[in-house]
């Protein structure tokens, strides 16, 4: 899809018409052809759009009309958005253009006050950058002031100097490490993640002890939120939960105006008690997400709602209601199917989970046939952690369904593709359990023997001391429900709970 087709497709009905107007006022004769073209793209008329070619006698002429479409386009949406905004750092901004407007005319009253009322709001959204320009401005023009000590400009100046510092900081470094992340899925390669973050915590000079905003506390819940996962341990960032949840109790007159990160941030203290079996205290916090994903016309809803639900179903599993669960998963699929891949691949995951926890194999069956890429491709669209777990279930699945061959040849395939790395990264649990897994698969009788039973008893005691996963547990909890012959959701709901 080329970026002229992509920009009309994120375009409301509303949009789309205002946009052909638009167009109507600037076409000065009537066979332009733009705004046929435009249509073409709304319907996606391939035939019209050979059409236009056609009218336009030969490419050259056909590609400059797009590209003088796209220039508009362009413009349109430039346009639409600034007039369109009207958020508390647009109106700022407005003030601060117009207070050196009328410095230029003279107006030095009027332009200290539009200055004063600048101020009074960048404070109040905390927007660093906007109030450095207001103060430096301010100072310029100081000496119209002399009623106003100069002294007390600057010392304010200094004081958000440094606090603009520390967000450029941490700017920096959230960017780096975003960017680094990205490479490592890209390419698949093995690195220390704790000396990761830590080098860039100290190159960029970031300090978890400053004083949060509702963006900062964001970027670091961020990189803390990665560290945890990579460790599988999310113990290790309790004190940034526990600040982030007294930060946003001091700060509700502030969530609104930073809604996104306050959204973020609700999300992220959910994820973590999630991680640590504290589901119904995940589900506390969940309900204010959903709260806020309502705000400012739903203007968030699409871009956080599949997580939301995504946490929402796992959470109600693990607490007893796999029906329930099933239902939210479902219906989230089912409504959001233009959402981001990355978070309707991880609703479909945990659905397979809970329908092989259920024992619907041709429902787990249905929805593992939809995950149709290769491993390749999962492991630099979803990671490398992602991409295990998902083979690791499609194993399972195979073994329940009795697809004997199926599943040796993909527990082969795993061995080959995976194997060096887990041990790598120090996870040979995985190794060990897949061996279990596959000695279950070629003789599925050595299960009903007393030695092969203590030897998975053992192994469970011995996995659970390493880092916490409640997807592994699950993985253990089906092995364990086999050989204890009781059904898997009981299983795992008992094994979580001697787990946390």
């Amino acid at each position: 899809m080329n970026a002229l087709q992509e920009i009309a497709n994120m375009m409301n009905d509303s949009e789309k018409k205002a946009f052909i107007n638009y167009l109507s006022r600037k076409n000065k004769r009537k066979d332009v052809g733009n705004i046929e073209l435009f249509n073409s793209l709304k319907t996606d008329d391939i035939k019209n759009k050979k059409n236009i070619l056609e009218d336009k006698k030969s490419n050259d002429a056909y590609h400059a009309l797009r590209k003088r479409l796209y220039d508009n386009i362009i413009d349109f949406m430039a346009n639409r958005s600034f007039e369109n905004d009207t958020s508390q750092e647009n109106a700022t901004l407005r003030l601060i253009v117009v207070s050196r407007l009328f410095f230029e005319h003279k107006l030095i009253k009027t332009a200290f006050k539009c200055l004063a009322k600048a101020e009074e709001t960048a404070l109040n959204i905390e927007h660093f950058s906007l109030l450095n320009e207001i103060y430096m401005t301010q100072i310029q023009f100081a000496h119209f002031n002399l009623s106003q000590p100069i002294e007390k400009t600057i010392q304010k100046f200094k004081a958000n100097k440094k606090k603009l510092e520390y967000e450029e900081q941490l700017n920096l470094g959230y960017a780096v490490l975003r960017r680094e992340l990205a490479a490592i899925y890209h390419e698949g390669r093995i690195v220390d993640f704790q000396e990761l973050i830590q080098k860039t915590i100290e190159t960029h000079g970031i300090s978890l002890r400053q004083g949060l905003t509702f963006k900062s506390l964001y970027q670091i819940l961020f990189i803390a939120n990665e560290y945890a996962s990579i460790n599988n341990n999310f113990s290790l960032i309790q004190p940034f939960v526990i600040k982030s949840y007294r930060f946003i109790s001091k700060k509700t007159d502030l969530a609104e105006r930073h809604l996104y990160y306050h959204i973020y941030i609700l999300y992220f203290i959910a994820n973590f008690y999630f991680r640590n079996g504290q589901f119904s205290e995940s589900v506390s916090y969940l309900n204010p997400m959903f709260i806020e994903l309502q705000k400012q016309s739903g203007k968030y809803y699409q871009r956080f709602s599949l997580r939301y639900f995504l946490l929402l179903a796992f959470n109600e599993n693990y607490l007893g209601k796999p029906q329930k669960a099933i239902e939210i998963a479902e219906k989230s699929l089912s409504a959001n199917k233009k959402a981001d891949p990355n978070d309707s691949n991880d609703i479909r995951l945990m659905l397979i989970v809970f329908y092989v926890q259920q024992n619907a194999g041709r429902n787990a069956e249905k929805e593992m046939a939809k995950l149709n890429h290769t491993d390749n491709w999962y492991e630099k669209k979803m990671g490398m952690d992602w991409t295990i777990k998902k083979c690791l279930i499609e194993i399972l699945l195979h073994a329940q369904q009795e697809n004997t061959e199926l599943a040796l040849s993909r527990i082969k395939s795993f061995k080959r593709r995976y194997k060096k790395y887990l041990l790598t990264v120090n996870e040979d649990r995985v190794v060990q359990y897949l061996l279990l897994v596959e000695q279950y698969v070629l003789k599925p009788e050595i299960i009903q023997t007393q030695k092969f039973q203590e030897t998975i008893e053992d192994f469970i005691i011995t996995a659970q001391s390493g880092p916490k996963d409640i997807v592994i547990m699950s993985f253990l909890a089906w092995l364990l429900a086999k050989a204890r012959r009781k059904p898997t959701y009981e299983t795992t709901l008992k094994l979580l709970r001697t787990y946390f």
